[in-house]
């Protein structure tokens, strides 16, 4: 608990730690207590320092909701819409305590302690407005952070292509590695053309048993300081009409192959005191997914191998993220045998991942997508989860193999 509680407080001063505790409180206890328990008669609400009573009352609160619980969430993650949006919260209370006091305190001392207050107030507000760089992600480049190179597995087409093109931006060589070794080639040349770093490309299939050995063993020169577990592969259907051998496979892809990787190269980054490991899941590793049983299963060893490494390795200058997509526009649904549908381009995900690695041990991709993967399994039976999801997976699979 306490390890914990050191975590959760850290990379933030004192007074933000205070922000943050005082947030949650207002969103978890005080205001759904005011909004459901207080007597509506006795209900009171200020804004800009006008007083609201009665239903008036009532109907502000979720706003205050929304708003204590954005703080929370936002001060916890550090998240960039925090700056300005924070600040000028505040400020609209520094506003508010000046003017209920000079309107409505009666007494001699209103002036007086308006003044005071929202001068207090304002001032947090200017602390707020200054505490920008604090928001943003870090501005030194990853090569900087980790080191020189970058090992990117699935890197011929879609996330993984995107991933290189990003760490490359911050000048990082990359090692490319996939099946189809003529798209990474062309990959490694884009690279070494636009950014000006190395490349090395290793065409190996992490499907077979000693493909992760072999990639190892291909880049046993270079110092790997960012490792992207990013191949992976899905298969649709109902699991009786789905070859054993191309379960196999996947389990082997999706799990196997990132946990031997993880294990070859983590122990040369802990020599080096730093070094990053991404590991790609899937929103569909929170939940029991029908037609998709043993992929989403892959995903959630994914998911908690992941986090649970990053707590091993918390304070040791390794930081691990877990990034979770949803549909992304990758070449995933066709190699799964899903019907095609609305996707989220792979740039978005690959953009979430760097800014919250070292942040935070996973991230969803997409607001709806971290809806689907947090507020329903959290709010509903598990059970009742997994019919709901056959009945939107359903409508993707073809009749065949439904």
């Amino acid at each position: 608990m306490r390890d914990w509680i050191r975590s959760l407080l850290a990379g933030r001063p004192w007074w933000m730690n205070a922000l943050m505790l005082f947030s949650a409180y207002m969103a978890f206890v005080y205001v759904p207590w005011d909004l459901f328990m207080k007597p509506v008669a006795h209900d009171e609400e200020v804004w800009f320092g006008i007083r609201f009573t009665g239903w008036a009352a009532k109907a502000t609160e979720p706003l205050h909701w929304a708003i204590y619980a954005a703080g929370a969430y936002g001060f916890h993650r550090m998240r960039p819409w925090m700056w300005p949006w924070a600040s000028v919260y505040v400020g609209q209370i520094a506003v508010a305590m000046l003017v209920w006091n000079l309107v409505y305190v009666e007494s001699g001392s209103g002036w007086a302690f308006g003044i005071l207050s929202g001068a207090a107030f304002a001032g947090l507000a200017a602390v707020l407005w200054q505490a920008r760089p604090r928001f943003q992600p870090a501005s030194h480049l990853l090569r900087e952070r980790y080191g020189e190179w970058a090992l990117v597995t699935g890197a011929s087409a879609g996330i993984g292509a995107d991933f290189a093109r990003a760490l490359a931006g911050e000048g990082l060589s990359c090692v490319l590695t996939a099946r189809r070794e003529e798209k990474l080639r062309a990959l490694a040349s884009e690279l070494e053309q636009t950014h000006g770093v190395a490349t090395r490309v290793v065409a190996v299939d992490l499907a077979e048993a000693s493909g992760a050995d072999a990639l190892v063993d291909a880049v046993a020169d270079l110092e790997i300081a960012v490792l992207v577990n990013n191949a992976g592969a899905g298969y649709a259907g109902r699991f009786e009409r789905q070859d054993s051998e191309r379960l196999r496979a996947m389990v082997q892809l999706n799990c196997t192959a990132p946990v031997v990787l993880t294990s070859r190269l983590l122990p040369a980054m802990r020599e080096r005191g730093r070094g990053a490991i991404v590991v790609v899941g899937s929103i569909a590793g929170r939940q029991p997914l029908p037609l998709h049983g043993v992929y989403s299963a892959t995903k959630a060893f994914d998911l908690l191998f992941g986090e649970a490494l990053s707590v091993e390795l918390s304070g040791q200058g390794i930081d691990v993220l877990v990034i979770e997509p949803g549909p992304t526009a990758t070449e995933f649904q066709s190699v799964a045998g899903e019907i095609e549908h609305r996707r989220e381009p792979a740039a978005n995900v690959v953009r979430l991942a760097l800014e919250s690695l070292g942040r935070q041990p996973s991230a969803v991709s997409g607001w709806f997508n971290w809806l689907r993967a947090n507020v329903a399994t959290r709010l509903l039976p598990r059970p009742l989860v997994a019919w709901i999801a056959r009945d939107v997976i359903a409508p993707r699979i073809p009749e065949e193999m439904r």
